[in-house]
């Protein structure tokens, strides 16, 4: 099996030269690809390349792309996809009245690739700005229940501004999702590894990606209080996102799931804005990121080594708060201890701003912040 290929000054002749060569071992192949903002200009490029080579192309544009080593902050990474059907790429889905025809196209198309009883992993990537992710998640798991393993992350900027960040051959666009079925593919692993503190809140007032109120106060205000009282950080506007980074909300589940949910931006009305959507009357905590964060790695890597893998290449992506909280040196020893306890593996990946899987009970997707999120990578899928 050809391995995936980086390339960190991609030319129209580079991108030429690798389908070529794929192309004789890999007769039929498509190509998943992952790109740096900063090389963003390459998408018109290497569009044109699989256009050229009549290769199906599914791919987005990500804060920095990764190695065992590190963080690349420019080039492409392509991996060859051998056996996976075309991919779709769906705009508008930020609108609430697109999530019942998503979830009904969706259920179709997995309806027109797979057998009843074949695995298969359903690989999403959204545009970090769409509000209401986990709606579409519920949407899609009613339409499908069990019948494919879930994972996924958010593309797009880190700064958090709209750029047109997901794309296949012909198009690239933002407020979209990009959905690509991998035949025999057994499912992701995510892991954040903190550690869930006594003191719960509600949040009374919710909307969308917003918190409006804590227990029926503005969200703010009791943020700033419990920063002060349990961690003695004083917050205001001008360093709130510098310190958020490091005390997200956590969404408490009653199967013991806790999801992530990274304040990025206030409102002019005192409201956090969070990285995914906070359900009305939720039961959050205060996480402190320096808490528990060393137990991600060695559990991470315990799940992945107990699951089947052909190949040794991993494609892993690493929560881009996270790098925040940990500095790029911490998440550099993350990366080199999972390569380690992996042993002889090959790592390829992006930052994502959002990630997507299943819950610790069941098979049922969730939208996750804060996490690494490892898929045992092959790259040729078949119904089995």
């Amino acid at each position: 099996m050809d391995s995936p290929r980086y390339l960190e000054a991609p030319t129209g002749q580079a991108l030429e030269a690798v389908l070529a060569a794929w192309h004789e071992s890999l007769p039929g192949y498509s190509v998943l690809a992952l790109v740096a903002e900063a090389s963003a200009e390459a998408v018109p490029l290497l569009q044109a390349a699989c256009r050229s080579a009549g290769v199906s192309l599914a791919g987005a544009v990500f804060p920095a792309l990764l190695q065992e080593d590190g963080a690349l902050p420019r080039g492409v990474v392509l991996l060859p996809l051998h056996g996976a059907p075309p991919p779709l790429l769906v705009e508008g889905v930020s609108r609430a009245e697109a999530v019942a025809p998503l979830a009904s196209r969706l259920a179709a198309y997995v309806d027109a690739q797979l057998d009843d009883d074949t695995e298969a992993t359903l690989f999403c990537i959204f545009d970090a700005l769409v509000p209401n992710i986990a709606t579409h998640l519920d949407a899609w798991y009613l339409a499908l229940a069990d019948r494919v393993h879930y994972a996924g992350v958010n593309a797009g900027s880190e700064r958090f501004v709209a750029i047109p960040c997901l794309f296949d051959q012909e198009h690239c666009i933002a407020d979209g999702v990009l959905l690509q079925l991998l035949p025999g593919h057994q499912g992701a692993v995510l892991e954040h590894g903190f550690q869930v503190p006594e003191q719960v809140i509600t949040a009374t007032s919710a909307s969308g990606n917003r918190i409006v109120q804590i227990d029926w106060r503005p969200a703010l205000e009791v943020y700033g209080e419990m920063m002060a009282s349990q961690y003695g950080v004083s917050i205001d506007r001008d360093n709130f996102y510098t310190y958020a980074v490091h005390f997200p909300f956590g969404i408490l589940r009653a199967d013991g799931e806790v999801l992530v949910r990274i304040p990025v931006a206030l409102d002019e009305g005192g409201g956090i804005i969070c990285v995914g959507e906070i359900p009305p009357n939720s039961v959050l905590t205060l996480l402190d990121a320096r808490s528990g964060a060393e137990r991600c790695v060695p559990q991470l890597a315990a799940s992945l080594a107990a699951m089947p893998r052909s190949g040794a290449d991993l494609l892993l992506f690493y929560c881009a708060g996270r790098r925040m909280h940990m500095g790029p040196a911490g998440m550099d020893r993350e990366l080199a201890e999972l390569a380690r306890r992996l042993g002889p593996v090959k790592l390829w990946g992006a930052l994502s701003l959002g990630e997507i899987g299943a819950a610790v009970c069941g098979g049922y997707p969730l939208f996750h912040n804060a996490t690494l999120v490892g898929l045992p990578w092959s790259g040729s899928w078949s119904v089995r």
